[in-house]
Formats: structure tokens, C-alpha cells, sequence
């Protein structure tokens, strides 16, 4: 039986197997070869899993996946990321785990969509939008909107204001992805503040290139303030 006649839970398994295969460029290749409506409700259970690596690469298949649809279908892809916004509002009645990673890799892969819905994503962390109360979930959109900006600079251009608050924050992974917001943003506005994290040690995880890299928040402030291509400017 091929691929393309998968179904149910055997096409759930397959796509798991496919986003843990070390191999991850050819599996890849494989989840585009399907039809984008039958992986997306796959891909979405696999947003919410505990492991790092297969929720990572669920993020990354759903930004190619979703972008291939727009290109023929930009309606159907419009419905797909008003889920993905659903899973983040409130009267979901459940928390949007990797929804807005996954909000930002779609926007970050196509540039249709990145323009109609990069100020949504930045919602999420204005007090005056959709601001997301919960720590861990912060952690995505801000990772959301610095993978928009990493290829797309120009729709946000105003972010760095924004996320001066989480310059400051405990969480370490926050500092870090508000630091790597305002370096590829050029650190207007923030540079002070940037100068004083070359101090800090604190260390944290960073999917990157279809991998988790290990920073601190020094390493990530030094590029920011001279953008070493060792983090992928």
C-alpha cells in the first residue's frame, strides 16, 4: 500500500514516523508528495507532543505544507490558519500548544499569507491585541514572530517596540527570542538594553534549521549587536 492510500491512525503513524526520521529532508519530500488536506489534521496532533523534535518538525512540515496549499488554494489556507488562531483564543477552552510557532513558519514560507496575517501573529504579545497570559505559550509566538522576521523583516518593522518588555523577562528563552527579534530587526530602540544581556549566561534552547541548538542569552546578544552568521542571520 502506498503512501497515497493511507488512512486513519496508518497515515497518523506514517506521517509520526516521517517527522522522527533522522533523515528529515527526504521525509519531507515524502509529506509534500500527499495531499495537503490529508497530513495538515496529522501534522496538527503532532504540535501538542511532549517530544521537541517531533513537535519541531510538525512546526516546519505545517509552514511547507500549509504554503503549498495557498499557492492553489488560498482559501483552504485561510481556513487552516483561522484554526491555528481558534487554538489560541481564549474561548477555545484549550491552550494552543505550537500553534503560533506554527503561525510564524506559514507566514515565514509564504508571502501571501505573511501579508495578511503578520500583524495577527504580533497580537499575541501586544497588551493592546491578543495577549497571551501563559509563559510557555509567549515563548512560541515570540519564536513565531522571529522566524516572520528572519525572511520577512519588512511586515514588521515596528515589532522591536513590543517586545522591549521581554527584554527583561525571567524566563531565559524569552530574553534570548526577544534579543533575536531585535538583531534581526537591527536592534533599533533596544540596543541598550541588548548591551546589557552580553552578560548574561543564562542558556536556552533554540530550534533553528530544522534543529534544536543550545545558546545563552550573551551568545545571542553578541549577535545581535554584530550579526555572526554562527546563528544564521
Amino acid at each position: 500500500m502506498g503512501m497515497q492510500d493511507l488512512k486513519g491512525r496508518d497515515l497518523k503513524q506514517r506521517v509520526k514516523e516521517l517527522l522522527e526520521s533522522s533523515e528529515f529532508s527526504a521525509a519531507l519530500r515524502e509529506l509534500r508528495s500527499l495531499p495537503p488536506r490529508k497530513v495538515i489534521n496529522p501534522l496538527f496532533s503532532f504540535l501538542y507532543h511532549t517530544n521537541e523534535q517531533l513537535k519541531w518538525h510538525a512546526v516546519t512540515a505545517m509552514g511547507i505544507v500549509v504554503a503549498e496549499l495557498a499557492d492553489k488554494d488560498m482559501e483552504s489556507a485561510r481556513v487552516i490558519m483561522r484554526r491555528l488562531m481558534w487554538n489560541l483564543n481564549d474561548e477555545s477552552g484549550g491552550i494552543g500548544w505550537g500553534s503560533s510557532e506554527a503561525l510564524g513558519e506559514i507566514l515565514a514560507c509564504h508571502k501571501g499569507l505573511a501579508t495578511e496575517y503578520a500583524n495577527i501573529l504580533l497580537s499575541y504579545i501586544r497588551e493592546d491585541g491578543n495577549f497571551q497570559e501563559h509563559e510557555m505559550m509567549q515563548r512560541g509566538v515570540l519564536w513565531g514572530i522571529a522566524r516572520l522576521v528572519e525572511k520577512r523583516p519588512e511586515l514588521l518593522p515596528h515589532a522591536v517596540s513590543h517586545i522591549m518588555p521581554f527584554l527583561s523577562a525571567s524566563d531565559p528563552a524569552k530574553r534570548g527570542l526577544a534579543v533575536r527579534i531585535a538583531g534581526l530587526l537591527g536592534c533599533e530602540g533596544a540596543k541598550s538594553k541588548v548591551l546589557e544581556l552580553t552578560n548574561d549566561e543564562s542558556g536556552f534552547t533554540l530550534y533553528h534549521d530544522g534543529a534544536l541548538h543550545h545558546y545563552t542569552v550573551k551568545q545571542m546578544a553578541e549577535w545581535a549587536l554584530e550579526k555572526r552568521t554562527v546563528l544564521g542571520a
